[in-house]
């Protein structure tokens, strides 16, 4: 599964990025406006609420961790009524320390009696399913029941971090929220939910057979697989993968490499200068009329094209 894991969350370049860290007091609200990426929460110390809007709260608990996918917006406090008055319009005065943590609330400069660390997650733009749309609209994974003691000794380590700042502890966050995604998406892939809804590469993780012919088209997309070569390969019939590979990942082995070549083609064709035809032979075409073809059909702009659309955007964005 790891293996498999990787693969998508590296094409998909997911990355983090420390948010705000808050230091609460009593009787607080906080809004958090809608992001591109997925927002991100883990309770280090204390107890908060969360609300999208429209939406009942959700109680966090100490050792809580929290993932909106979407980047929905949405209001943090102390209680339910906190959640319920905070809206873009109107939220809790607060100020920033030295070291960039929030403080807000009653009592939060003298003792702080919930801690929080926010983060945000992106992806490449040019990976057409990132894992982030795969996943549903909230993943709340409590302490007690999410079944990781990685996941609990990560958020100790923020807890610690956050308590009592160190030399580099920005550093020090930065990556273990990088770590945190990798464990939350474990936790959540562990569990009951992850067995439900649609058919997608995430969810196909949950079976082993699917997720060991992912890792070989991972770990060589240029090479001309087919059901047969994968099956052999995973130690089952052709036909039993050619029936469970569309059944969890929702489209065929065939497919899955076609896309795979694509988001590769896509990265390269916007990150360097590599001609049309190194990159058709480095995603297994032949030929750049093939490549050319199949690319068009994918993305609906021949590669050239893509490539001065996707650079002007990249200039654009940074």
């Amino acid at each position: 599964m790891d293996d498999a894991l990787t693969g998508l969350l590296d094409l998909a370049a997911v990355r983090g990025v420390l948010g705000a860290r808050i230091a609460a007091g009593s009787d607080w609200g906080w809004w958090s406006a809608a992001t591109p990426g997925a927002a991100f929460h883990a309770v280090t110390e204390g107890t908060a609420w969360l609300a999208r809007p429209g939406e009942a709260p959700i109680e966090l608990a100490p050792g809580d961790v929290l993932l909106l996918p979407g980047g929905a917006e949405h209001a943090l406090g102390s209680d339910p009524a906190a959640v319920a008055r905070t809206s873009p319009q109107r939220f809790d005065t607060y100020s920033l320390d030295d070291d960039g943590t929030v403080r807000i609330g009653r009592d939060a400069h003298a003792a702080p009696r919930t801690r929080i660390l926010c983060a945000h997650y992106a992806h490449d733009p040019s990976a057409s399913a990132p894992v982030l749309a795969l996943l549903p609209e909230v993943i709340h994974l409590h302490a007690e029941s999410c079944g990781s003691a990685a996941l609990t000794g990560t958020v100790a380590l923020l807890a610690d971090e956050l308590a009592a700042p160190q030399p580099a502890s920005a550093l020090v966050l930065g990556r273990l929220v990088d770590v945190l995604l990798v464990q939350l998406l474990r936790a959540w892939l562990a569990s009951d939910e992850a067995l439900s809804g649609a058919p997608s590469p995430l969810r196909a993780l949950r079976d082993p057979v699917v997720t060991a012919a992912m890792a070989e088209i991972h770990a060589a997309p240029g090479h001309p697989w087919t059901t047969s070569e994968l099956a052999r390969a995973t130690a089952v019939s052709r036909a039993t993968l050619a029936r469970r590979f569309p059944a969890v990942v929702g489209e065929t082995p065939a497919g899955y490499l076609t896309r795979r070549r694509m988001d590769l083609a896509a990265r390269r064709l916007r990150d360097t200068d590599d001609s049309l035809e190194q990159i058709a032979q480095a995603v297994g075409y032949t030929s750049v009329y093939a490549f050319s073809r199949a690319f068009r059909r994918a993305r609906a702009v021949p590669p050239g094209r893509y490539r001065t659309q996707a650079r002007a955007a990249a200039t654009a964005a940074a």
